[in-house]
């Protein structure tokens, strides 16, 4: 069966349109193929689709900033010292 010229772009434009609907690729990949589509046109299809988005994600020139907080002895001493024994405290009776 001979395809069209632009037969991948349209694959492609399908996948973009839907996923912008919030399907999945690999639902995308299931439906196309059980319209009779080539597993193979629609790995290329789908390839073309992720190299279009990471085109035109923005470039993140920022680094994230670490934060540290530090949590005081006391603070941690009294949630460990509850008064509750362990399983194995219980179960041997110290």
């Amino acid at each position: 069966m001979p395809r069209k010229n632009n037969y991948i772009g349209e694959l492609t434009d399908y996948i973009n349109k839907n996923l912008k609907k919030g399907y999945t690729k690999e639902s995308l990949r299931w439906a196309l193929a059980d319209q009779g589509h080539s597993k193979i046109e629609i790995d290329r299809a789908i390839k073309k689709v992720d190299e279009d988005l990471a085109n035109k994600a923005p470039i993140l020139n920022t680094r994230p900033t670490i934060k540290y907080e530090i949590v005081s002895d006391e603070y941690s001493s009294k949630n460990n010292d509850s008064g509750k024994k362990s399983f194995w405290e219980r179960l041997f009776g110290k």
